[in-house]
């Protein structure tokens, strides 16, 4: 049985269980299919806050450097996948996406609150799951990819505590991001039966 522990990011509730360490490893190629989708994806939300919230000038500005490093994310997994010879193409998403962005409250401020804390949290969970690749992946120069990329991921989600913290009362942020990371760990419970970077 492949162990799950490693240091993690303080606001996740739950760790991942050692089944999911046990599932991506055994498919690799398609971990690295959706690891470079979740790049992309990752690079769209931030400018897609970006165009919805221009007048920020401190998020715009940290967020255009999020954007860009998570394109440089996607390229360089792009490359893997050319070296292993998988072509990219669409896979289905779990729900994890779907069900942290439907906590997304409809109505401003709020919305703008819960897109920075739940891309956080996002970001605080591929930290720990890009270690655990890290940690545990068979092939060492792809291990070492992954140890080099998971430092980002923990530096995004700083990113994004930091601005919640700039726009809201510190109060009202750290009260929100405890409801949506008991939801984001719950969405996590059950593995999902395709292998995903967030399955």
């Amino acid at each position: 049985m492949l162990s799950s522990q490693l240091p993690t990011i303080n606001i996740l509730k739950q760790p991942t269980s050692a089944n999911w360490v046990e599932q991506a490893i055994s498919n690799l190629d398609t971990i690295l299919l959706d690891h470079a989708q979740c790049e992309r994806k990752a690079a769209g939300v931030a400018l897609n806050l970006i165009f919805r919230y221009p007048s920020n000038a401190r998020m715009v500005r940290e967020l255009t450097k999020i954007a860009r490093e998570e394109l440089e994310h996607f390229e360089q997994v792009n490359q893997w996948l050319e070296r292993r010879n998988i072509p990219m193409r669409p896979l289905t998403p779990p729900p994890y996406g779907a069900g942290l962005k439907a906590q997304i409250r409809p109505q401003e401020s709020d919305r703008f609150l819960d897109s920075l804390l739940v891309s956080g949290l996002i970001e605080a969970r591929s930290h720990e799951r890009l270690g655990l690749l890290a940690t545990h992946c068979p092939e060492p120069e792809l291990a070492r990819f992954y140890a080099g990329l998971m430092v980002s991921e923990a530096r995004h989600f700083g990113t994004y505590w930091v601005l919640a913290d700039t726009y809201f009362d510190r109060e009202i942020v750290k009260h929100r991001l405890e409801e949506l990371a008991v939801i984001e760990s719950e969405l996590l419970a059950n593995l999902h039966p395709e292998p995903r970077i967030h399955s």
